[in-house]
């Protein structure tokens, strides 16, 4: 009969499981077989403390088929539980609500001000920059003071932040409102994006790990894509909450940033990633300790 199998599985000790106790209950009843509603729920246990699960460590874990696991991952997925991702599942981040633009802008932290201002620094004069519509990437554009330089943009706000600044040439791109979050897509901003090749694009993100730069927004998503082909270096900017993280919508590669700016060191496995990737680390906190 089919039991569970209490194990070390990937260096995650079962001991640490809030399953586990559970779990060895079940698996004392090894001869009244394991029902699904049984997997599902460590299934679940296992991806509130570790955020992803793969296909493997279900088999492992519960001691099932790789086709066991599958039909396991595609009933949480009909229950909209989880997310399937290649090769197992994750939780579904993106269904927790976005706050507005402007909420966000009412709450923007000292973090993301520091990420700004050295943001802005990399910014020389007479650089031609793609600045997406993130918070963070505002927060740079506050601290904007290069001359002779060219800003194209999709976000209002920004727009209306930069328009007080002499020396700055603005091009606002033109297309569909997103009334709640304050920025322009669709095609003609796609388009338009094509006709322009700029020194360097600043990129805000909801989610960096190693399944990419996400997003919970497709058309937000579609657009940084865009502004990304068409920069020589990218910038992308984001506080230590989101390092790590998985959002619904993946618009780029990790290799395809060259920069990170964060506010704190992230953990070595972390910076192993983005050394794989070719991606540099600058970091607020020491920034601040050579000054």
């Amino acid at each position: 009969m089919m039991h569970f199998c209490l194990k070390t599985l990937n260096n995650v000790d079962c001991n640490s499981l809030k399953t586990y106790n559970y779990l060895k209950m079940i698996d004392k009843k090894r001869n009244e077989g394991v029902y699904q509603e049984e997997r599902l729920v460590a299934i679940l246990d296992f991806l509130k403390q570790h955020n992803r699960i793969t296909t493997e460590q279900i088999c492992t874990l519960l001691q099932v088929s790789r086709d066991t696991a599958r039909r396991d991952l595609v009933k949480l997925e009909e229950q909209n539980a989880i997310i399937r991702t290649r090769g197992g599942a994750i939780l579904p981040t993106v269904h927790q609500k976005i706050q507005s633009y402007s909420g966000r802008l009412k709450t923007v932290s000292e973090e993301k001000n520091k990420i700004g201002r050295l943001a802005a620094s990399l910014i020389h004069d007479g650089d031609r920059v793609i600045l997406d519509a993130s918070t963070t990437v505002q927060a740079c554009a506050k601290h904007l003071n290069a001359d002779d330089c060219t800003v194209i943009t999709n976000s209002i706000n920004l727009a209306e932040v930069l328009s007080n600044k002499e020396g700055i040439e603005i091009y606002l791109l033109g297309g569909k409102l997103e009334k709640e979050h304050r920025f322009l897509y669709g095609a003609s901003v796609i388009e338009k994006l094509s006709s322009y090749h700029v020194d360097k694009a600043l990129i805000g993100v909801v989610g960096i790990s190693e399944h990419g730069i996400t997003i919970a927004h497709e058309e937000d998503g579609m657009v940084k894509r865009k502004m990304i082909q068409q920069a020589k270096q990218v910038i992308a900017l984001a506080d230590h909450s989101k390092l790590g993280s998985t959002s619904f919508y993946q618009y780029a590669e990790l290799s395809e940033i060259d920069l990170l700016i964060t506010d704190r060191l992230p953990n070595q496995a972390f910076c192993d990633l983005l050394d794989r990737n070719g991606v540099e680390l600058l970091v607020t906190e020491q920034d601040e300790g050579k000054g």
